[in-house]
């Protein structure tokens, strides 16, 4: 795991609440949009890459879904997550993995991604993921990340920028690409951040 990595996020879920972050959503409605196209039962496993203590598992709960993964490289946030949901956080699978070091032990139905891909910023970063979501992946990958005309950091970071076809043909080889939206994030500040999202199936 990289230990500068999982230093910086530990320590802003230390130090900062919710509505100090700009990625705080109080719905989030793409994510879910694109969950519920996918026509899952409740039995269908989902993994949140990156979901830190988005309120996402909140509402995969309360739609019934009942094999649902949360992994973040900070700790401290899946503790955050914990304590908001109470006793239905037994009902979760909780994973501490730098998304470049996870090595899954199961398959899943939806991997789900918003604003983690976008901070692998090297090649080899960018190869590691796609493998591992290929070896993970049995049904459908959804990915949110910065556009070109969203910010060029995060929370101190450079991130990656990319629009609707360059996120597609890093999936390419094993994903086919089925919907792909634009969303102004409006930040707990009042500002705006433009990210694009795709939806794939992985190809067989």
């Amino acid at each position: 795991m990289n230990t500068e990595r999982k230093a910086h996020w530990e320590t802003v879920y230390e130090t900062k609440n919710p509505q100090d972050v700009s990625w705080t959503q109080e719905i989030p409605h793409t994510s879910l949009e694109f969950i519920r196209s996918f026509g899952l039962k409740s039995s269908a496993k989902i993994i949140d890459i990156g979901g830190g203590d988005s309120k996402l598992v909140d509402y995969l709960l309360d739609e019934d879904f009942e094999n649902i993964t949360v992994l973040d490289i900070s700790a401290k946030a899946l503790e955050k997550a914990k304590a908001r949901l109470g006793d239905k956080a037994q009902n979760v699978t909780w994973i501490v993995s730098d998304i470049t070091r996870f090595e899954p032990e199961t398959t899943y139905d939806v991997w789900h991604d918003r604003a983690t891909f976008h901070f692998l910023t090297e090649d080899a970063q960018v190869k590691k993921y796609v493998e591992t979501a290929k070896a993970a992946v049995s049904g459908f990958l959804t990915i949110g990340t910065f556009s070109e005309n969203g910010p060029e950091k995060c929370s101190g970071l450079t991130i990656k920028q990319y629009n609707e076809e360059s996120l597609a043909s890093v999936f390419a080889e094993g994903f086919e690409k089925l919907n792909c939206r634009r969303e102004n994030h409006l930040t707990p500040f009042g500002t705006e951040q433009n990210f694009v999202f795709c939806s794939f199936k992985r190809k067989f």
